[in-house]
């Protein structure tokens, strides 16, 4: 939080926000772009993918969602909901990719891949 002002119109508080890297914005373009070029994996539908598999759509039943027996498609909607959680709560996909969700999730769809073949 600001701590320098102290809010009067002279001295307005800044709040603080989160600027991500090229890296985590490409993730983002990537991961629209690829739903998009599938949609199969039905990625509008996240909330009710997340329901049906016993998954509530916040940072704690997310960060802890057992993903060894997950889908693809929750998989998705995992990182979809991550993505979509930082439009409503700035600083969300921040901590998703700090307690190692988002390398988790990616882990999980390259296992699915891999035994996919």
């Amino acid at each position: 939080m600001d701590t320098k002002n102290d809010g009067t119109p002279e001295h307005p508080i800044q709040l603080p926000f989160v600027v991500y890297s090229r890296v985590v914005r490409g993730f983002e373009d990537d991961l629209y772009l690829f739903c998009e070029s599938h949609p199969e994996y039905e990625h509008t539908h996240y909330g009710k993918t997340l329901e049906d598999n016993g998954i509530k759509w916040d940072f704690h039943s997310m960060s802890n969602a057992d993903v060894s027996h997950l889908d693809a498609n929750c998989i998705i909607a995992l990182l979809i909901g991550a993505v979509r959680a930082d439009r409503f709560c700035e600083g969300a996909l921040l901590s998703f990719f700090e307690n190692g969700s988002i390398l988790r999730w990616l882990e999980r769809l390259i296992e699915l891949d891999e035994n996919a073949e």
